[in-house]
């Protein structure tokens, strides 16, 4: 090892974007070593194995932990790095990247974001808020977005189903809550302040956008102490159908029945509504999420 290497623990998930992205993990690790950096390189059979072990990783206090995946590994970095200081790198190859997006690394193309890697590990790491959740049974993390409505029902019933294999299921799943689509009874407390709202959808958002690319919270920011919450107010399924594209310009926030508040601290209850977190199955509601300001340092 020379003065300028460092040592690096890269997680990797082989499986990202349905096993589309195998070949990104190896390409980092042989890209740093050949840098002359000392690699730890984690590959394990399951998400929970694989945290484990890199927890484990991140106690010896590397130089940087890199996760290489989708938003489910900026997630388990997240957890990992949950009372450290060690910055977390992203090197996307999942199908959504919404963390990706938010941070400005280069998705889909490979070769440039190992580049941004290698860039980011030569300056100071950028500091940026976490949410810190806690429910019945304990307590988790998120970088990107807490969701809980008809997003995580879709999310629910994908995970349900056996076949077909790949987003085509979500597509499916997405059809079948479309034709059961309801407003659900939440009550919502930002900031002490109690709202009973009847809505299809609430997000809790320190990133600007999820599920690939949907900026749901397009004024969102990584580093500003708060979340932006949005809710969406009962719609028909034809009005749905016509708003549901613009939120991947993020020109929903215009319509009248998507409001959005901003707070620190956010309790969201509803009856039979799951809370999803950087597209990871959380717990059921009640939920309460607050600000980690400043939580994470990261390698963009």
């Amino acid at each position: 090892m020379t003065s300028s290497s460092k040592r690096i623990v890269v997680a990797i998930n082989p499986n990202a974007s349905f096993g589309r992205g195998r070949e990104v993990g190896p390409a980092v690790v042989t890209t740093l070593r050949g840098l002359g950096h000392d690699v730890t390189s984690l590959i394990e059979p399951d998400f929970a194995q694989l945290l484990d072990a890199t927890r484990e990783a991140v106690r010896t206090k590397p130089d940087a932990l890199v996760v290489v995946g989708g938003d489910g590994m900026v997630n388990l970095g997240v957890l990992a790095l949950e009372g450290s200081r060690v910055p977390l790198g992203l090197v996307p190859s999942g199908t959504g990247n919404d963390m990706a997006r938010g941070l400005g690394i280069p998705i889909g193309d490979t070769e440039a974001a190992i580049e941004s890697l290698v860039d980011a590990l030569q300056r100071s790491p950028r500091v940026i808020d976490a949410g810190a959740i806690g429910f019945a049974e304990g307590r988790a993390r998120f970088a990107c977005i807490l969701s809980a409505g008809f997003d995580a029902l879709v999310n629910e019933r994908a995970n349900r189903m056996r076949r077909p294999r790949g987003r085509s299921r979500y597509t499916i799943a997405l059809l079948v809550e479309l034709a059961k689509l309801r407003p659900i009874e939440y009550t919502l407390t930002l900031d002490g302040v109690v709202h009973r709202e009847r809505a299809l959808l609430v997000a809790v958002a320190n990133n600007l956008s999820f599920g690939g690319g949907m900026k749901v919270a397009p004024d969102a920011q990584l580093d500003d102490g708060l979340f932006d919450v949005v809710f969406v107010r009962p719609l028909g399924r034809l009005a749905f159908l016509r708003i549901y594209p613009r939120v991947f310009a993020g020109t929903h926030i215009t319509d009248p029945r998507v409001v959005v508040h901003r707070a620190a601290s956010v309790r969201v209850e509803a009856e039979g509504v799951v809370a999803y977190a950087d597209g990871e199955r959380i717990a059921p509601l009640p939920v309460d999420i607050d600000v980690d300001a400043g939580g994470l340092r990261v390698l963009a």
